[in-house]
C-alpha cells in the first residue's frame, strides 16, 4: 500500500455507495461471480446478501458489531502482491468475498459499502488511513462515529475488537474520507475537512468497475487457492 499515491491523489467522489449496491444484487452479476470464483466464491457472495437482509432490522451498534465480525471471518489477510500481483488494488466487496481473501482496504471497502447498504448515514463512517506503529506501516480501518464530536470507534482485520479509537495506542491517524469529503486527522481521528482534489483515484476506479460488473480474476495459485481465468 503506497500511502504517498493516496494522498497525492485526494478522493473525488461521484457515484453514491448505496446506488452502487443495487449492481450487487444483479443476477447476472451474481452468476459470472460464480463461474468466476466458483461454488464456495459464490456461497460467501450469497451468505453475504443473506447477512444483509438478516440484519436489516437491527440496532445500528448491532450493525456495526455484526459487519465488523462477519468480514473478520469471511476473508483471509492476502496482501495485494500475493492475491492480484499488483501493488495496489482495491477490490469490490464481490471480488473479495469471491476469492475470500484481501488486504486491509479490501476489509473497510466491504464493510463501507455493507454499512450503507444496511442504513447506516454515511456521515457517521469514514474510511481512514493509520500509521500501525507496531510494524510502522500505513494501514487502513473504517471508523465509525456515533454521534458527531464524538471519538469515533475502530473497524479492525488486525484486531478485530470495536474500541474507541483512543484505546487503539498502536493506530497514529492521518486522513479519513467517505463519498462526502476528506478530512485530515486529528487526535480523535475526526479531524478538519478538506477540499477534495479532481482527478483519478482507486477509490472512483472501483465504483466505476462496480458500476460495469466487472470481476478481477485471480492472477496465479496461492497456497490453498485456485486460479480463476477472466470471463471476460
Amino acid at each position: 500500500m503506497r500511502l504517498g499515491f493516496y494522498i497525492l491523489l485526494l478522493v473525488s467522489f461521484f457515484v453514491c455507495a448505496q446506488n452502487t449496491l443495487l449492481y450487487l444484487r444483479n443476477s447476472d452479476i451474481i452468476a459470472r461471480a460464480q463461474k468466476q470464483y466458483g461454488d464456495e466464491g459464490h456461497k460467501r457472495i450469497k451468505n453475504w446478501l443473506s447477512f444483509i437482509d438478516e440484519s436489516a432490522d437491527k440496532s445500528e451498534w448491532q450493525k456495526i458489531h455484526l459487519v465488523n465480525d462477519f468480514f473478520n471471518k469471511h476473508i483471509k489477510y492476502k496482501t495485494d502482491d500475493e492475491l492480484w500481483h499488483q501493488k495496489d488494488y482495491w477490490a469490490t466487496p464481490l471480488e473479495s468475498l469471491g476469492v475470500g481473501m484481501g488486504d486491509c482496504e479490501d476489509y473497510v471497502i466491504a464493510k463501507y459499502f455493507t454499512l450503507i447498504a444496511l442504513g447506516v448515514p454515511e456521515d457517521k463512517v469514514r474510511l481512514m488511513y493509520v500509521r500501525q506503529k507496531t510494524v510502522n506501516q500505513p494501514h487502513m480501518v473504517l471508523i465509525y462515529i456515533e454521534t458527531p464530536n464524538q471519538i469515533p470507534f475502530v473497524l479492525g482485520n488486525f484486531n478485530t475488537k470495536l474500541l474507541p479509537a483512543n484505546k487503539r495506542r498502536d493506530l497514529t491517524p492521518i486522513y479519513s474520507f467517505n463519498g462526502q469529503g476528506l478530512w485530515l486527522a486529528k487526535s480523535k481521528g475526526l479531524g478538519n475537512k478538506v477540499k477534495n482534489s479532481r482527478g483519478v483515484s482507486a477509490w472512483n476506479t472501483m465504483l466505476e468497475r462496480i458500476e460495469q460488473g466487472e470481476l478481477a480474476p485471480i492472477k496465479s495459485n496461492i497456497k490453498g487457492t485456485t486460479s480463476y481465468v477472466s470471463t471476460f
